[in-house]
């Protein structure tokens, strides 16, 4: 667990605000350009697969090259996550964005199924691969930036509000479908109109890396090459051989964090639309809806985690969690008129999301955190979330009550996760504290 003196430090000082600010917002522009292919997945599997494929397998494999990403992140999370323990934070982060924004113009541009046959799945395949490795640096290397300027006792509340900052990311998504919806019609849309949101990605990312250059070294780490404590071996071989017991926790926490992630941002859109007859621009609207106040949670949550101690608040959320979900499914499937409060009521309680990184962020020492955290994060990310949604998406024909039941073995899990290493002792024993490794 993250540990922190007992007496609270002021408010944020302006300059606090602006570093957090500046973070979020560059974390917003790369998470757009990542999740953006998932609000288009229809259009994609239309006009990057043969036609005589059936729409299920088409939507399926569209799907697939969305999962790749994910798979991508262990490789691109361990090199950047690297670079980031030995050169700086501010670099890395800087660079993992650029990495993002390239391939998502490329995305927008590119030729399709219909002009250069299978090359076009092949090429958006790759182009996929290099964003994973983008944001598998990128959501790493954010937690550590905000966490080590984060003053004392106030970090559970920066680190909810830079999740907060990043799932506003989905919610450009959202709004960006929402808004494409109406404005063109399902031929323009096909015609022309889904390579909109890949090149606005690119241009969002481009201003990213900008607004990134303003940004300073955190002082942990410049601390760190005054006593050249950075200039360890490589900081991967430290994590696996020093801090083997921070890894399972490290994992189960990560299998928390993505399964909310991926039930109400990722699969419910589609399942809407696919499942339950919903038009796309009602399906984009109410998922906007349920991304705001997946924001607010995220930020509630944070705060929780500063007067409570992160390991209850994570309790409370790991409850929270499939109470929110049974709701909104209930909703569509007894086709009930509160959808809408329904979606807004599981984005609150998915605010599990904004404490998993107060306590990550602990669990390993200052010259090998990026990497400890890359490690652990991005491959329980990668198999977590390319399983999962084709897991889900698979088993929606035989009951769309599956997510339900998904979600509530989730959170049981995470109760269990709390049990397991969320006792004051048992934490002591198993890692680093956060003071100890500043």
């Amino acid at each position: 667990m993250t540990a922190h003196p007992k007496t609270f430090a002021p408010r944020f000082g302006r300059s606090d605000y602006k570093t957090l600010g500046l973070a979020a917002l560059g974390g917003a522009l790369e998470i757009y350009d990542f999740i953006i292919f998932v609000f288009f997945a229809l259009v994609l599997s239309e006009l990057f697969f043969p036609p005589h494929v059936p729409e299920w397998l088409r939507l399926l494999q569209s799907f697939g090259i969305f999962v790749t990403g994910y798979l991508a992140r262990p490789l691109g999370g361990i090199v950047l996550a690297h670079f980031a323990d030995r050169l700086g934070r501010k670099r890395v982060f800087s660079l993992s964005i650029l990495m993002m924004a390239l391939p998502c113009l490329a995305i927008g541009l590119m030729p399709t199924y219909a002009q250069i046959g299978y090359w076009a799945p092949l090429l958006l395949l790759a182009l996929r691969i290099v964003q994973g490795a983008a944001v598998g640096g990128e959501v790493p290397s954010a937690w550590v930036f905000i966490a080590e300027h984060a003053p004392y006792g106030h970090r559970g509340f920066a680190l909810g509000m830079l999740q907060a900052g990043l799932t506003f990311g989905y919610l450009l998504g959202a709004l960006t479908a929402a808004l494409l919806a109406r404005v063109y019609t399902p031929e323009q849309m096909l015609d022309h109109g889904w390579r909109v949101p890949f090149i606005l990605g690119g241009v969002f990312g481009l201003v990213g890396v900008w607004l990134r250059r303003w940004l300073s070294e955190t002082p942990v780490f410049v601390a760190l090459q005054a006593r050249r404590a950075a200039d360890v071996e490589v900081p991967l071989r430290t994590v696996l051989r020093e801090h083997r017991a921070a890894i399972p926790p490290a994992f189960l926490l990560t299998f928390l964090l993505t399964s909310a992630v991926v039930v109400l941002v990722v699969i419910t859109p589609t399942v809407m639309q696919k499942r339950f007859g919903l038009l796309p621009e009602q399906t984009f609207t109410l998922s906007s809806l349920g991304i705001v106040f997946l924001n607010i949670g995220c930020v509630l949550a944070g705060h929780m985690s500063d007067r409570l101690g992160a390991w209850r608040a994570l309790a409370i959320h790991s409850a929270l969690m499939p109470l929110g979900v049974l709701a909104l499914y209930g909703c569509l499937i007894l086709d009930l008129p509160a959808v809408g409060p329904a979606y807004a009521l599981a984005g609150l309680c998915c605010g599990v999301v904004g404490v998993v990184p107060s306590i990550m962020v602990g669990l390993f020492p200052a010259h090998i955190r990026v990497s400890g955290i890359s490690v652990t994060y991005n491959i329980a990310y990668a198999l977590w979330a390319s399983a999962t949604p084709l897991l889900l998406i698979g088993l929606m024909p035989w009951s769309a009550w599956s997510v339900v039941v998904f979600s509530t073995l989730v959170g049981l899990g995470g109760v269990v996760c709390v049990w397991m290493y969320g006792r004051p002792g048992k934490v002591t024993a198993l890692v680093a504290t956060s003071a100890g490794g500043e």
